[in-house]
């Protein structure tokens, strides 16, 4: 009896000593994400002139803090790449280098060398100006370890936002990427596809299932219009449809892991490993695949990933099914929202602090 009593003492703790070890790894990563983005912010605040930080800099509490669009638009939030010198340009895009991985930086400055090619594609009836340099940076709050700030990139098909709490990173959603062409088809960049793994893991997934599990993935014939989230400023779970992780055979398991992977993968590599970590301690289980729209290449179709804590959205239904919108959303970590509240309670930081 003593045996095994001492065998279930030394189990628990080897438990407790998991969890604790792997609460500080994900906080050190959180610490090493913040660190990084905080010197860039600071190097591209230091380089700008008076007029120019009254464009990119805001009080936290800002308003525009929260206010997003991927959308082309005349007004947005921040400093445009347009408005700098090239020494500025950078350092801005340096800044944005520290807030994603290797992948996820090749992925956002090829969507903003699109825009040339779009506006070569549309010709001069576009409606819109189709301009690389109309991607604008904003930072809200002072960058550095002693309270919380957050800071955007934003533009045409593009909007990643980051906060982050006495030098802890605890947020980097809504993460937005989008694609007009999702297949460039004509010109020197013909063939180019940028979010390829986004369309070609979905469509492997649903590919793979048999006619019973296509029954309970497949929710509707037609895709809708868009993503069914869009710009709102905080999202719920959409309705529970789709097919589990656990319904799946092992090969199915691995596509649909591959497809997850694509979207952490354009998260920094140690907020990626740290986020992979908690789904998995989770339960996989709980993440439900759900497709709408047409299987195969060309057609217009729809799919969402969706956890008890997070929803990706994607589409691809506009421009004929040439035209990919995409979205990691938290539900309660979306800008910070409700972790801040998490964040300030459990840590003994004393009160949130209004203002920079």
């Amino acid at each position: 009896m003593k045996s095994f009593r001492l065998a279930a003492l030394v189990l628990s703790s080897l438990v407790v000593v998991l969890i604790v070890g792997h609460s500080l790894v994900g906080t050190i990563a959180k610490m090493r994400a913040a660190a990084a983005m905080a010197d860039s912010a600071n190097k591209f605040l230091a380089a700008l002139n008076a007029d120019q930080k009254a464009k990119a800099h805001f009080e936290f509490d800002s308003d525009k803090r929260t206010e997003w669009f991927f959308v082309p638009r005349n007004e947005r939030k921040g400093l445009p790449l347009k408005e700098m010198t090239e020494a500025q340009r950078k350092l801005a895009m340096d800044f944005l280098r520290s807030g994603l991985s290797a992948a996820g930086y090749q992925k956002a400055t090829s969507i903003i060398g699109l825009e040339p090619i779009l506006r070569e594609i549309e010709g001069p009836k576009r409606t819109w100006p189709r301009d690389p340099e109309l991607y604008h940076v904003g930072i809200y709050g002072t960058p550095g370890a002693k309270d919380r700030w957050a800071w955007s990139f934003e533009g045409h098909h593009m909007s990643l936002n980051f906060t982050v709490v006495k030098g802890e990173l605890i947020a980097n959603s809504p993460a937005f990427m989008g694609t007009n062409p999702a297949e460039v088809r004509v010109g020197a960049h013909k063939g180019l596809r940028v979010l390829a793994g986004e369309e070609d893991k979905g469509r492997a997934l649903v590919a793979s299932l048999d006619d019973k599990q296509k029954a309970v993935a497949i929710f509707d014939a037609k895709a809708p219009a868009d993503i069914l989230t869009a710009n709102k400023l905080k999202v719920d779970p959409l309705k529970p449809e789709g097919i589990g992780y656990g319904q799946l055979t092992k090969q199915q398991k691995e596509l649909f892991t591959q497809l997850l992977d694509v979207y952490l993968g354009r998260m920094l590599d140690d907020v990626a490993a740290e986020r992979r970590s908690k789904l998995k301690g989770a339960g996989m289980d709980k993440i439900f695949f759900a497709w709408a729209g047409g299987m195969n290449k060309g057609d217009l179709h729809y799919y969402r990933l969706q956890g008890p804590t997070f929803l990706i959205e994607y589409d691809n239904t506009q421009n004929d099914g040439n035209h990919i919108h995409s979205v990691w959303r938290d539900f309660n970590g979306d800008f910070g929202a409700d972790l801040l509240r998490e964040h300030y309670k459990a840590a003994p930081h004393g009160s949130a602090k209004k203002g920079n």
